[in-house]
């Protein structure tokens, strides 16, 4: 009977290509399917003998366990590159600038990760997907098959195809199924020949020893932790140099006897009957802390030895700061320095001398601000300006993940330690950033839970990996941002009293633009030069915009900026900028309209209808209500008014409405009997129904 196989992926092209990849090798032997979280076919999932998962298809491991039954064999799938796409990436120029192009930024930047592994490390890769902003300066694209994400511009797009299954990958899924036949046969050891990999597993490394015991020994030699294995008697016949350094016995002294006797310390014994691997933990040898870990050698579900490992402490520790160090070569640097922080306002060279103060103290940095007045730039700043500007910077919105999702971001976790755990696990952010700076946007998103946590990080400056029982040092400076009071917040329960102290120890107030006077003119200059646009304004919109508060702050001027540029506006008129800024202006001024009496009201006149309610007022609109103010102020003089002298006031208070708008709110309070037009230029008049409807217009 054909054995079932359910392949699961967040992307449903990349499952396909898995589960064809799969249905090729294992033939008429099995039955594949292919399911996708991304298009909701997972709801259609039935029974499997064997699941196999893409690390991207749940974001948690509840999300899983709805699919996937308890107990069931499951497979993680991992990718490599085909030789012949590693050779061909290995041709290009050298420093050539090339796109990486991928379903998302950080897939993207995991695949060269890889790439570079696999040697090929002379070519200038940035990531890109449609997550990230829009790239600029590149001619030449790389992507596995993603080709809808490639910005319209580039003139050379390399497709690699998708990223194959790696041979490890095959062979587990064949020993899951009882299939260890198919490794032997010609068409899976062809696969083998064509996929790269970068090394062996201890089960493989065994499976050969006996053809291959040269370069074993070679392999045994060059490893950079100890090793000891041991045959389904409990007999040593291996021991490398690093672990006769660590335990101090000589070879000839532990070939072929028992480990039991030479090793008390070393559980083979208990593993190899558990047939179950014991995870790391620290042990003494000779005074010394050493990192040991025991993993058992079953084939065909026979224990036939187990190897166990040997680190020395301090040296894993040294090897972990050196790979946080080549990370600085993945991305993780700051870009701005205060130079970037464009202005000439006083508040802005205040803000600055004071950053620079405190960027040389290594204490916590609270930025306190609105959104989008550029406090992530300015942590970037702090961290140039800082003692640490050659160590990684990190960035992270605590407040865009779920609990769980930014417990595992911030510390990282173990292989096995939730269902699409990524094998040998994967380092949190607190490592990445260690010897560096570590912004915490958005922080009073936080949980009580992760609050605690990071507090005991400051405290303590360890963390440990979910999953772990390892305690890792770390050395890294914390940012913080926040556009709320936290202040109010520790009065109301949610945020802790302990932590805010702990981040409030240089707190910095950066100001909103409208308090930045005409630097609100220099940034629109800038970012229209950017943008590759000439707008010019005129005092009119000059006017508008130093009277506008920009909710959106220097973001919202980014906005209307590109908008003006991309739509080759030059000379910019009201009615030229974007209409979500208009409406927006047109609300602040319905607010300032409706909140008290009009300035042509003399004496108060009883009501002689019911008030206007708010939302027949909000209906209607503020055109509605400047012209119905106009044709009131009129009356109370005793004349007519016109389209151009409501057209008039109206650029003198600076309310955006054209001669259009005017025209059909006219129309429309003649229909409604609010309003008297005469023909011609003789002007309108209000009625008395008109006049009662101003009269009534606040509750």
């Amino acid at each position: 009977m054909k054995k079932r196989i359910s392949v699961i992926s967040l992307i449903p092209r990349s499952g396909r290509f898995y589960a064809g990849q799969v249905q090729k090798l294992f033939g008429d032997r099995v039955e594949v399917f292919s399911y996708s979280t991304g298009d909701g076919s997972i709801e259609q999932i039935d029974i499997s003998d064997l699941y196999m998962l893409t690390t991207d298809a749940f974001k948690e491991a509840e999300e899983a366990r709805k699919y996937v039954p308890a107990g069931c064999q499951t497979v993680m799938i991992q990718v490599t590159y085909s030789k012949q796409t590693v050779r061909e990436m290995r041709e290009l120029p050298k420093d050539t600038p090339i796109l990486f192009v991928n379903a998302t930024q950080q897939m993207a930047r995991e695949a060269i990760t890889q790439l570079e592994q696999l040697g090929v490390s002379q070519i200038m890769f940035t990531p890109y997907g449609p997550d990230s902003p829009r790239p600029e300066g590149f001619e030449i694209a790389v992507t596995p098959d993603e080709l809808e994400f490639v910005p319209p511009d580039i003139s050379r797009v390399i497709n690699i195809g998708h990223r194959p299954c790696t041979a490890a990958t095959m062979i587990e899924a064949a020993v899951r199924l009882e299939m260890e036949e198919i490794l032997e046969e010609d068409a899976f050891k062809q696969y083998m020949r064509s996929m790269e990999a970068k090394n062996y597993s201890f089960e493989k490394m065994f499976h050969r020893s006996q053809r291959l015991e040269s370069r074993f020994d070679i392999l045994l030699e060059i490893l950079d932790e100890g090793l000891i294995g041991v045959n389904e008697l409990g007999e040593i016949f291996a021991c490398n140099r690093m672990a006769r350094d660590i335990t101090g016995v000589e070879e000839a002294a532990v070939i072929g006897r028992k480990a039991g006797d030479r090793f008390p310390y070393i559980p083979f014994e208990q593993v190899m009957e558990d047939k179950t691997p014991r995870a790391p933990r620290i042990v003494r040898i000779r005074g010394i802390n050493i990192n040991m870990a025991v993993v058992p050698v079953v084939r065909q579900g026979e224990c036939i030895g187990a190897f166990a490992t040997l680190q020395r402490f301090s040296e894993l520790e040294k090897r972990q700061n050196e790979l946080r160090s080549q990370l600085l070569h993945k991305g993780y640097r700051a870009k701005y320095t205060f130079d970037d922080f464009l202005g000439n306002s006083p508040a802005v060279a205040r803000i600055k001398d004071i950053l620079k103060e405190m960027a040389a103290v290594e204490l916590p940095v609270l930025l306190i601000g609105e959104t989008g007045t550029g406090k992530e730039l300015l942590a970037h700043a702090v961290h140039r300006a800082s003692a640490r500007s050659q160590g990684p910077f990190v960035a992270i919105n605590v407040a865009a993940m779920p609990e769980n999702l930014l417990e595992s971001e911030l510390f990282g976790y173990e292989e096995g330690a939730f269902t699409g755990a990524k094998k040998g696990g994967r380092p949190g952010l607190f490592e990445f950033a260690h010897r560096g700076t570590l912004f915490l946007d958005e922080v009073e998103g936080m949980s009580q839970a992760m609050q605690i946590k990071l507090l005991r990080v400051l405290q303590e400056r360890e963390i440990m990996r979910v999953g772990g029982n390892q305690i890792i040092r770390v050395d890294v400076r914390i940012v913080a941002a926040t556009n709320e009071s936290l202040e109010e917040l520790v009065e109301k329960g949610s945020f802790r009293r302990d932590l805010y102290y702990r981040l409030n120890a240089l707190p910095v107030l950066i100001p909103p633009l409208r308090e930045r006077g005409d630097d609100i003119f220099l940034l629109f200059e800038n970012f229209c030069q950017r943008a590759g646009g000439e707008c010019e304004l005129p005092q009119e919109v000059r006017n508008l915009f130093g009277q506008y508060k920009w909710p959106g702050n220097v973001r919202e001027l980014q906005n209307v900026a590109e908008y003006l540029s991309y739509a080759r506006k030059k000379n910019v008129q009201v009615e030229d900028l974007p209409p979500t800024f208009l409406r927006s202006f047109k609300r602040e001024e319905e607010k300032k309209l409706l909140g008290g009496e009009s300035p042509a009201r003399d004496a108060g006149r009883p009501a002689q209808m019911l008030p206007v309610s708010r939302g027949e007022r909000e209906e209607r609109g503020p055109e509605f209500w400047f012209v119905l103010e106009q044709l009131y102020g009129a009356c109370e003089q005793g004349r007519l008014i016109g389209r151009e002298s409501m057209l008039k006031a109206a650029r003198a208070r600076r309310f955006p409405i054209s001669q259009k708008e005017i025209r059909d709110t006219l129309a429309r309070m003649e229909r409604e009997g609010l309003v008297k037009i005469t023909r011609g230029r003789g002007g309108s008049r209000i009625t008395e129904t008109g006049q009662r409807m101003w009269e009534n217009r606040t509750d």
